[in-house]
């Protein structure tokens, strides 16, 4: 019974040590984050305090990482990350704060800034 419950944590572990397979060509802008083997890039990003949202674009470059979905805590947020696929992400700019977006896991870990 024991070996029943190890084998999906072991599963889930394992997911974010495997290796990287090449990057889909995703054109850079200042609110987008890559999800791929090493976790999100960048590791933080910084949004100015402006009214109403800001869009941030996730893409997902890579099958072998367990950042095949974002969460944002906080905003409640959840959702999957297709491969190649950019998902936009409105996050509120109306007041300066750090709001944390990680894996499915919280294994890879990262921070949006508004200020």
């Amino acid at each position: 019974m024991r070996l029943t419950l190890l084998l999906p944590l072991l599963s889930a572990l394992t997911a974010c040590n495997k290796k990287e397979v090449p990057a889909l060509s995703v054109p850079s802008c200042p609110t987008c984050v890559i999800a791929d083997g090493r976790g999100f890039t960048p590791s933080k990003l910084t949004l100015p305090k402006a009214e109403g949202t800001t869009k941030v674009t996730f893409t997902r470059t890579s099958t072998e990482t367990c950042a095949s979905e974002v969460v944002v805590p906080a905003l409640n947020i959840n959702v999957p990350l297709p491969l190649g696929k950019p998902v936009d992400i409105q996050i509120p700019t109306d007041k300066p704060q750090t709001l944390t977006f990680q894996c499915g896991m919280g294994m890879y870990k990262s921070s949006i800034v508004v200020q």
